[in-house]
Formats: C-alpha cells, sequence, structure tokens
C-alpha cells in the first residue's frame, strides 16, 4: 500500500512512524523491502556522499538531482525532500519555484524546511499551494555555522516555551508532520501531548511519534564523527574494506576471475 501523507498522520497514536534517509534508487528499494514509512533526501547528502563538512553547501540542484534517482525506485514510501539552506528564508516566489521543481521534476510526494514560529507563514502558503510540508525544529544542521556544536535543545525554560511555540505554530500553518532534533525527552513527550499532528524525532528520545535516522549513520557508513544519540547496527564499512581487500588479494594472486 502506498503510504501517503494522509497515512502519517493517521499513525499518530497507533504505532511509532519510521524514516530513514536514501540518495540514490539502490538504497530507496532496499529501504522500501524493508518496509519503512517514509523516505527523506536529506541535505545530509553534503556530509554523507558529496564529502562536505556540514548541510550548508547543498544546493536545490543537487537535492533534486538525488530526489529523482529515489523517485525511479517507484518507492510504496512516502517521499519528502529537504529544501536546503536558506531557501526557507529567501522569497515566497523563490521557495514555491524550488519546491515547483522538486515536486514536478523529482516527483516528491511532500518537502521539509527547517524552522519553527518564523517560518509558519511561508509554510501556510505552501500548504495552500498544495504542497505537503514537514518542519524541522529544535537543533537546526543549517545553522550550524551559526550555533556551533551539535547541543541538546530545550533545557532552559525560555527555550521549551519556544520550541512549543514554535510545533503550534507550523501544526496551525498545515503542516502534516514535524520533525524535533536533538530536543531534550521530556520536553518531546510535551509537545507530543500538544499538537494533534505527528512529532518524529532524531536524538529526541523515546517520548516522540516516530523516530528517524540518517541511514549512513545506523549502517556504520558516515565518515568521521557521528552525533552521540547514534547507535549503528552494522559497521559496513568495515565489511565493505574487507570485501574490497580480499578481491584485490585475489586478482593479484590470479585466483579472480
Amino acid at each position: 500500500m502506498k503510504v501517503t501523507t494522509q497515512v502519517i498522520r493517521k499513525l499518530k497514536g497507533v504505532r511509532p512512524i519510521v524514516g530513514l534517509t536514501a540518495y540514490d534508487s539502490i538504497m530507496a528499494r532496499i529501504l522500501d523491502r524493508a518496509g519503512i514509512d517514509f523516505i527523506l533526501i536529506g541535505d545530509t547528502v553534503g556530509i554523507s556522499f558529496l564529502g562536505f563538512q556540514s548541510t550548508v553547501p547543498v544546493t536545490v540542484d543537487m537535492i533534486l538531482h538525488h530526489s529523482k534517482a529515489v523517485m525511479r525506485a517507484k518507492p510504496n514510501a512516502l517521499v519528502v525532500a529537504d529544501l536546503p539552506f536558506p531557501e526557507a528564508h529567501r522569497s515566497m516566489d523563490h521557495l514555491l519555484e524550488s519546491c515547483r521543481r522538486l515536486m514536478q521534476e523529482a516527483e516528491v510526494e511532500a518537502v521539509k524546511l527547517e524552522g519553527g514560529e518564523n517560518i509558519a507563514a511561508k509554510v501556510s502558503q505552501l500548504v495552500e499551494a498544495g504542497i505537503p510540508t514537514i518542519g524541522h525544529i529544535g537543533m537546526l544542521p543549517q545553522r550550524k555555522h551559526q550555533l556551533g556544536n551539535y547541543y541538546k535543545v530545550g533545557k532552559i525554560p525560555k527555550s521549551r516555551n519556544q520550541l512549543l511555540i514554535d510545533a503550534q505554530s507550523l501544526e496551525k500553518a498545515g503542516a502534516f508532520a514535524i520533525i524535533g532534533e536533538n530536543i531534550e525527552s521530556g520536553l518531546c513527550k510535551d509537545i507530543k501531548e500538544t499538537i494533534k499532528i505527528p512529532l518524529i524525532g532524531i536524538g529526541s528520545g523515546p517520548h516522540c511519534d516516530g523516530q528517524i535516522l540518517v541511514s549512513t549513520d545506523l549502517f556504520g557508513l558516515t565518515p568521521g564523527e557521528i552525533p552521540p544519540f547514534i547507535k549503528p547496527y552494522i559497521n559496513l564499512t568495515d565489511i565493505t574494506m574487507k570485501t574490497v581487500s580480499k578481491w584485490i588479494d585475489d586478482v593479484k594472486q590470479k585466483k579472480y576471475p
């Protein structure tokens, strides 16, 4: 059965929603066959696949390229594309054009924007234009150069109150779900109970309506450091290196082909 935005909304309170990132048709096909609910073509492609040190250099053209690859797998999972830095803060006409390209040229089924109360008006306009939208609050990776190191969000009353306002603003604007990144676990419980749309966590504890991870983090393929909350389920880097080394040795020793 094809997963739609309405399916995602209705899963709140029924069972946890599960999402992972994919940037090509091979991974999209694997995730879909495994039964993932939604696939995110994240701007994390910059770190995972393109060799950047952050998500900031990623462009709409890059997201478009990888979105087309994911959609060629024809997944049953809902497919969501990230709006990279600083799309959410450009003119509404520009933002609409970027979303148009992702939905018409790549045929993704929803978009994701970083921000809360400050972008709610734009989310409302996107939804009015027929563009399903996921919000993203808490730690915002696109603000790395402004915020510095990765840290837990929502520990002090001022930030707690703002995150509640952010979530409520996005819900009122028409977002069908919200991703909460690296938010204090107890606050996530409060946010989840305050809004009627799903709160999907990444590094935000067990009280969310679901979880999403960067697939290369889960598989032990991410170069360099990974966030402290990640527990890789396998080390595909070591397995792949051993496989390649074995093949190299076999070729050199004329055991292959």
